[in-house]
């Protein structure tokens, strides 16, 4: 049906396309005297011109040229609305401030940094130009923040791959212009392949249990007309890898190329032989095939034209020795192959016409459904961004009532621990990790109160008033582009319907501007285009006046900025404008703070202070003549109060160690939250790991088990078969013999698996059995196949400690029996004594770690990762070594794991000498049956 449409419609476009123009002819002298007895006719290309005669006979007419195919599409008046688009209804006032704001800001720096995980050309396009999507309202910047969390929590990345950036393909189809086959593939790979994206988000979603945290990917292609038809009848028309019109694309396309090939095979074969017989006869080299004018021919020497009697000469070589002539018989077949090329041609364009028109119709759904791609990507792209800098989630605050109970609710812009984004990008981009904890950009606490419109900022120079004005401009942005930016928990801001900033120097001698004309001029823009919703960044507020002068502007243009916009921060070296919180509830003071110990800024901010400019501090720091320092310091304590600086001063001291009081009483309690979490989910994890073990050794012993029946069975079989035998080729007073035989070989085979039973004699143990420690004992309560270990005498009474794995136990000696006397080496390693050291220190080492019944108190024997060191897989040398910096780093009385495995054997008595001669080995035990491959180390 798809097949018979198209036809259809190429039936009627073919009637309405001018495909021929008038003939019009031309001929050129004759150069050759033959004659002939007919005239022929040549259709030749309109672009050839003639560079040799032809004969008189010989009429050549030009074909006509195909008249260029203009498709006409009348465009909707009304243009689809892209995410990209510019704000309504702003002025080009406002619009030039934003630019400018903008710049100043380095918001097309985080833009650029964005392409880098941008899939499409086009999203990449965007962000480098710094078209990326800014919500013009609350809703849609909210919209795009869910749309950055839905993609941070996709579990695998989106294919993009096929689409392509085809706008300007549209564009140029809607213009008029028909397109070429490679541009038409390429609009139907990008509709299949915005398909294909939005199929594997689907996937994605039936995947997770909780499908819907990826509805706001999902809704952005939500209801888009993926136009199946358009791209089946071009995948239909055309092929995309080689870049051609199909046969089947239409039922003349494919009858024209049918006779063509036909045409072509009887040409050549035509040529062939002629050129075989010109060989033949000596008027050429070779037999020659080629074209020229568009028209098959052969080679021939010129002394041998007489060879092609009645050809044409359509060439000849540059010296003149060799024609190139078009036999009389193949020209009726030259012209057929002229005018099927030509059809060809024609029918191939008619077929894009089509296909350019079928385009040119749906160029809004096209344009709408790329917008959409666009959309997607970028909102991927935020969430890769947002993994790259550990950017977290922000919400807008509404800045007048909140229903959290939470401390944030008091502010409306509570940021915790934010760093610049793009300080931060410089650090995560070294290669390396050469980037220091110091060298990482300080992190910023931004908290501004709900019924505060004026934060005033002040400090010393270069101490971060200008860096944390514009941090908070560039999260203002990111949030309403729905980037994530670093920072801690739950950060709350605004949304501000513009971000105004007035930052840097102004001056311009092109427009005879000064510093202070050009901060006025940027101000009075800004204040004719402020808003209820507005943020406003304005550094060094009346600088560049006389101080008396631009402390009375700041101030008045303040207080109008109070009553105009959501919030405004300013930074200042005018100490009076710090006052105007004490008779104004609007205004709120910050201040940098300036360690005087070091005199270098700590980037800190102190909210509700007011700080000093410490020039004479930081002029110190850089070296200045201390002459010209003391006698400035002359004048600023002639010029300031000295009980108002001194109370100051100690005001601001209290502040400080008040602060730093209780920062590290926050952070130790941080820390031992910390130890006490790691510690509970290493225990749970070793509780997890010894149910496992234990399960482990269970399905062991089963096996054992199995097999041991197995065993039992096949010999018991073997017994049977045995005893019929003999029983069948044995005589009657023989049967006796037989069956005492057969009892008796049975009766082995159940000794053999018997379990032993042990007997503790109390009278041999207590007077020939001395527990030593390092002793192999069979402890009775624990099961006849149960042995320990004797790792510590205690009383005369000849009672000592046991260990079973983990299990520690304090046994009698008429409760045990030997199994293994250790060995001098066992003995000595598991008593280590310490060396290196003197008596008084090591009395004094034994004095401190032993407990009050003189015995040595050791931390739990409880394996967690902290406590292990796994060896398994190391040379010798690598063991050894990571072994003795294990040890050097354990605490006193602390129990040390060490895991060498089974393997050869180089790795643990590599690990078995380091523990043996090490000073502060104080003993060690062996593998257990429940703890193979692991040696338990004391260190003292």
């Amino acid at each position: 049906m798809e097949t018979e449409n198209v036809r259809d419609c190429l039936q009627v476009i073919r009637r309405s396309l001018l495909v021929c123009a008038p003939l019009q002819a031309w001929s050129s002298p004759a150069s050759t005297a033959m004659a002939a007895p007919a005239k022929l006719t040549l259709l030749l290309p309109t672009t050839l011109t003639s560079t040799v005669s032809f004969p008189s006979r010989v009429v050549l007419k030009p074909f006509p040229p195909l008249q260029r195919l203009v498709v006409a599409a009348a465009a909707s008046s009304s243009s689809s609305q892209t995410l990209l688009s510019s704000p309504s209804l702003e002025t080009p006032e406002a619009r030039q401030i934003r630019l400018e704001t903008e710049s100043a800001l380095e918001w097309g720096s985080v833009c650029s940094r964005l392409a880098d995980f941008a899939a499409t050309a086009a999203g990449r396009a965007a962000c480098v130009e710094g078209r990326v999507a800014v919500g013009r309202s609350r809703e849609e910047s909210e919209r795009l923040i869910e749309q950055t969390a839905a993609a941070v929590l996709l579990s695998a990345p989106l294919d993009f791959g096929g689409v392509e950036d085809v706008s300007a393909v549209v564009a140029a189809a809607t213009g008029g212009r028909l397109l070429a086959v490679r541009e038409i593939c390429g609009v139907g790979r990008s509709i299949r392949a915005a398909r294909g994206v939005f199929d594997q988000l689907q996937s994605l979603a039936q995947e997770t249990q909780d499908g819907s945290r990826y509805s706001p990917l999902l809704d952005v292609l939500q209801g888009c007309d993926f136009l199946t038809e358009l791209v089946q009848r071009i995948e239909f028309c055309l092929d995309s890898t080689l870049s051609l019109v199909l046969d089947r694309a239409s039922k003349m396309l494919e009858t024209i190329r049918r006779e063509r090939r036909r045409n072509i095979e009887m040409l050549e074969s035509l040529l062939k032989d002629t050129a075989s017989k010109i060989f033949q006869a000596g008027g050429i080299d070779s037999p020659v095939v080629t074209k020229r004018r568009s028209r098959m021919c052969v080679c021939v020497k010129a002394s041998h034209k007489h060879l092609v009697p009645g050809g044409i000469v359509l060439s000849s070589s540059g010296s003149g020795a060799t024609y190139f002539m078009e036999p009389r018989d193949a020209v009726e077949l030259n012209n057929r192959e002229v005018k099927l090329s030509g059809d060809e041609r024609a029918e191939e364009l008619v077929i894009l016409g089509l296909l350019t028109s079928s385009i040119v119709d749906s160029q809004l759904k096209i344009r709408n459904l790329m917008d959409r791609i666009l959309e997607l990507d970028l909102a991927i792209a935020r969430g890769s961004y947002a993994l790259w800098t550990n950017g977290v989630k922000p919400s807008f605050s509404d800045g007048y009532s909140s229903s959290q109970s939470d401390q944030s609710s008091d502010y409306s812009v509570y940021i915790e621990g934010i760093r610049h984004p793009l300080l931060l990008e410089h650090s995560l981009m070294a290669e390396d990790s050469t980037i220091e904890a110091s060298e990482m950009p300080v992190p910023l606490d931004l908290w501004v109160k709900k019924d505060a419109r004026i934060v005033v900022i002040s400090g010393p120079n270069t101490g971060g008033k200008t860096a944390t004005m514009k941090t908070l401009g560039l999260s203002s942005l990111m949030s309403k582009a729905g980037i994530f930016f670093p920072a801690k928990g739950r950060p709350r801001i605004p949304w501000f319907d513009q971000v105004l900033a007035d930052i840097g120097d102004h001056q311009s001698l092109e427009h005879s501007l000064s510093t202070f004309s050009g901060h006025i001029s940027r101000l009075r823009r800004i204040v004719e285009v402020v808003s209820k919703d507005s943020l406003v960044l304005i550094d060094e507020i009346g600088s560049g006046t006389d101080p008396s002068e631009g402390v009375a502007l700041s101030t008045s243009i303040l207080k109008f900025l109070a009553s105009k916009v959501n919030l405004a921060i300013v930074t200042t070296h005018y100490a009076d404008l710090s006052c105007l919180q004490s008779v104004d509830s609007r205004f709120e003071n910050a201040a940098m703070e300036f360690c005087l110990e070091t005199l270098q800024p700590t980037y800190r901010i102190l909210w509700g202070t007011t700080g000093n400019s410490n020039a004479l501090s930081i002029a110190k720091s850089i070296g200045f003549d201390q002459k010209v320092l003391d006698r400035a310091q002359e004048w600023v304590e002639k010029l300031l109060p000295d009980k108002q600086k001194e109370r100051q001063g100690l005001l601001y001291d209290s502040l400080l160690d008040e602060r730093n009081l209780l920062e590290s009483q926050a952070n130790e309690a941080a820390s031992v939250l910390s130890q006490v979490e790691g510690l509970y989910n290493e225990i749970r994890l070793e509780a997890d790991d010894l149910e496992s073990r234990v399960a482990a050794l269970r399905t062991r012993e089963t096996q054992n088990v199995q097999q041991e029946l197995k065993v039992v069975k096949s010999q018991m079989d073997t017994i049977i078969k045995n005893f019929e035998v003999q029983l069948k080729n044995s005589k009657l007073e023989q049967y006796n013999s037989l069956m005492r035989k057969a009892e008796a070989a049975t009766a082995s085979v159940v000794a053999a698996h018997q379990p032993n039973e042990i007997t503790f004699n109390d009278d041999e143990n207590q007077s020939l059995f001395v527990p030593q420690i390092g002793d192999k004992v069979y402890i009775q309560g624990l099961g006849g196949g149960t042995m320990a270990t004797v790792i510590e005498t205690l009383g005369e009474d000849g009672s000592c400690i046991v260990q079973y794995g983990k299990i520690k136990v304090q046994v009698k000696r008429s409760k045990m029996k030997l199994v293994q006397r250790g060995t001098n080496e066992t003995a000595t390693s598991s008593s280590v004594k310490p060396k290196g050291r003197t008596p008084k220190q090591r009395s004094a080492a034994a004095e401190t770690n032993q407990s009050q019944d003189g015995s040595v108190s050791f931390g739990p024997v409880v394996q967690t990762s902290k406590n292990t060191v796994d060896l398994r897989g190391k040379r010798v040398s690598e063991a050894s070594y990571e072994l003795q910096m294990a040890i050097d780093s354990c605490r006193p009385c602390q129990v040390l794991f060490v895991v060498h495995g089974m393997g050869t054997g180089a790795v643990k008595d590599c690990a078995i000498d380091v523990l043996r001669n090490h000073p502060r080995v104080a003993k060690f035990e062996d593998e257990s049956p429940l703890n193979y491959g692991c040696t338990v180390a004391y260190i003292q």
